[in-house]
């Protein structure tokens, strides 16, 4: 399936592509560019002492690749694996990685006007993540900054896993 540039007013539109997927009820979106793949939940192999929100490796031909629960790393409750569950492969700072999901919705395109920061929140909440905010009619899509994610340093042991 090609995918066509959308237009507006008869001009293609320029801005950038996320894939957005779901993780409880909230929408969220991803730069596009650091997708390799998208996967359906499989059994992993597990690490032990790893943190809960590390569920393990798997071998993608012949790579070994940390599998994280952003349910479980955002704390939005326990994760149940279903059908619609995937695991999107990234390629972030040179290493691969999967993040489990409760599914996947599409590929949107945004131009920059379209993206507005995320506003100033306290105590406990952890808005380094959080590239930006998005409305699209009805939805709204939280857009996560995944390089700065996987390379917290909550995140260490992923890259000593992946090494």
């Amino acid at each position: 399936m090609e995918r066509q540039p959308s237009q507006e007013n008869g001009k293609p539109r320029t801005g950038q592509e996320f894939l957005t997927f779901a993780l409880g009820s909230e929408e969220y979106g991803i730069d596009i560019l650091k997708v390799q793949e998208i996967r359906g939940y499989e059994k992993v192999t597990h690490i032990v002492n790893a943190p809960g929100f590390i569920k393990g490796v798997i071998n993608l031909r012949g790579t070994i690749v940390p599998i994280i629960d952003l349910r479980l790393k955002f704390q939005l409750g326990s994760a149940e694996y279903t059908a619609f569950t995937v695991v999107i492969i990234l390629n972030v700072s040179n290493r691969v990685v999967g993040a489990v999901v409760d599914s996947v919705s599409d590929v949107i395109q945004l131009d920059p006007e379209e993206i507005r920061e995320a506003p100033p929140l306290h105590g406990d909440l952890d808005t380094r993540f959080i590239r930006g905010l998005a409305t699209l009619n009805e939805r709204m899509v939280i857009l996560m900054d995944i390089e700065t994610l996987m390379s917290s340093p909550d995140m260490a042991l992923v890259a000593d896993v992946a090494a």
